[in-house]
C-alpha cells in the first residue's frame, strides 16, 4: 500500500476538518457552568437528605472526544453533552430507587434552573442551556462502599450496572496519550472524534440501526487503535481502521479488553460481543439483532470504500474526486470546513 504524504491535499482538507469538528472553543465555559451546576445541585440534594460522595468528570468532554455542536441546512450533529454524575449514599431505601432519585434530580434542576428546558431520560435529567448552546446531563449514581472508584448506574428497567466513570475516561485518555507519543499529529481521540461524526450521518439514513452509542465507538476504536495504531495522516489510518473493523463486525468477532479485569470466557447466546472493559459482565450489544450487526458492518465497509477512493483520488492528483469521496463519507459540512490555509 502506498503511504499517503502529510503535505498531500488530503491530508491537509482533513487537518482542517478534525480542528473544526473539535469542540474546544467553549472549554472555559463548560469548566464554569459545570461548577455551577455541581455547586447548586449538590446543595439541594443535601438539603433533601441525600449524600453526595463525589461529582467526577465525565463523558465526551472529559475523554476530549466531544463534537462542535452543528445544525444548519440538513446536516444535524447536536454535538457534546456533558456528563455530570453525582455519586451520592442515600439515607432511606426509597433514595436507592431510580424512579425515586430523577423525580429527586428533577425537582433540584427545576429549584436551581426554572427558567431551563429540562428532559428526563433513563437514568438521567438532561439540562438544555439556551445561552451557552450546551446540553448537561445530571446522572444520579450509587456509592459503592470501600471504593471510590466505583459506581452502580441505575436504569429505568430496574437494571443496576456496577461501573466506574474514572476508568471510563482512562480507558480513552490513556490511548490518546500512547498516540501522542507517535510521529505526527494523529491522535486516538481525534480519529474517535471522525468515526462518530462519521456515524451521524450513517444513523441518519439508517434501516434498522436507529442508535450507535457513543461508548461502543469508542471500544470499537480502540479495538482498532490496540491492533493498528495510528498512522502519520487521517486517511491512511482510517483506511486502515475501517477495513479491521469492518471485518471484526462482518465476522461477528468478540471485542474485549484486559485493561481492568481479565476477559471472561465465551458465553450467552447474543448475536454479537462487546464487553465493557470496566466491567466484563455488561455486554453493550447485547439487544441487537443480526439486521443490527449487519447494516454496522456494510457501513464500515462503505466506509473503507469511501476513504480508499479519496485517497486514490489523491494519489492521482484528482483533487475534486478525492474531495467527493470525502463529501461522502462525512457530509456537506465536510465541504465547506476543510479549507487549507494559504
Amino acid at each position: 500500500m502506498v503511504k499517503l504524504s502529510t503535505r498531500s491535499q488530503l491530508h491537509s482538507r482533513m487537518s482542517s476538518f478534525v480542528d473544526w469538528i473539535r469542540a474546544g472553543d467553549k472549554d472555559d465555559i463548560i469548566i464554569k457552568q459545570s461548577q455551577e451546576i455541581r455547586d447548586r445541585i449538590r446543595s439541594q440534594a443535601e438539603a433533601d437528605g441525600l449524600t453526595v460522595r463525589s461529582t467526577p468528570n465525565s463523558g465526551s468532554f472529559a475523554k476530549k472526544t466531544g463534537l462542535r455542536r452543528h445544525l444548519q441546512g440538513h446536516s444535524y450533529v447536536e454535538g457534546q453533552d456533558v456528563d455530570l454524575p453525582f455519586v451520592v449514599s442515600p439515607r432511606d431505601e426509597d433514595g436507592a430507587r431510580i424512579d425515586e432519585l430523577l423525580r429527586r434530580f428533577a425537582r433540584y434542576a427545576q429549584t436551581s434552573y426554572p427558567e431551563t428546558s429540562r428532559t428526563p431520560t433513563r437514568s438521567s435529567i438532561q439540562l438544555d442551556f439556551v445561552g451557552t448552546k450546551l446540553r448537561y446531563d445530571l446522572v444520579p449514581m450509587l456509592a459503592v462502599p470501600g471504593d471510590d472508584f466505583a459506581q452502580v448506574l441505575l436504569r429505568s428497567n430496574g437494571e443496576r450496572r456496577h461501573t466506574s466513570v474514572q476508568k471510563h475516561i482512562e480507558f480513552v485518555t490513556a490511548r490518546s496519550g500512547k498516540s501522542n507519543l507517535l510521529a505526527g499529529r494523529v491522535r486516538f481521540n481525534d480519529c474517535v472524534r471522525l468515526l462518530k461524526w462519521w456515524r451521524e450521518f450513517r444513523v441518519d439514513g439508517a434501516r434498522v440501526l436507529k442508535d450507535v452509542p457513543s461508548m461502543l465507538l469508542d471500544l470499537l476504536c480502540a479495538h482498532a487503535y490496540d491492533r493498528l495504531e495510528v498512522e502519520e495522516t487521517y486517511a491512511g489510518t482510517l483506511s486502515r481502521w475501517f477495513s479491521l473493523l469492518a471485518g471484526t463486525v462482518r465476522k461477528r468477532e468478540r471485542v474485549a479488553f484486559s485493561d481492568f479485569a481479565r476477559i471472561p470466557a465465551a458465553s450467552g447466546n447474543a448475536v454479537w460481543t462487546v464487553l465493557d472493559p470496566v466491567n466484563p459482565e455488561n455486554n453493550v450489544v447485547s439487544q441487537w439483532d443480526k439486521f443490527q450487526v449487519e447494516e454496522l458492518a456494510e457501513w464500515l465497509e462503505e466506509g473503507c470504500d469511501s476513504i480508499n477512493r479519496a485517497l486514490a483520488a489523491d494519489l492521482r492528483g484528482d483533487d475534486v474526486a478525492s474531495l467527493e469521496s470525502l463529501v461522502e463519507l462525512f457530509g456537506n459540512p465536510f465541504r465547506n470546513h476543510c479549507e487549507v490555509d494559504g
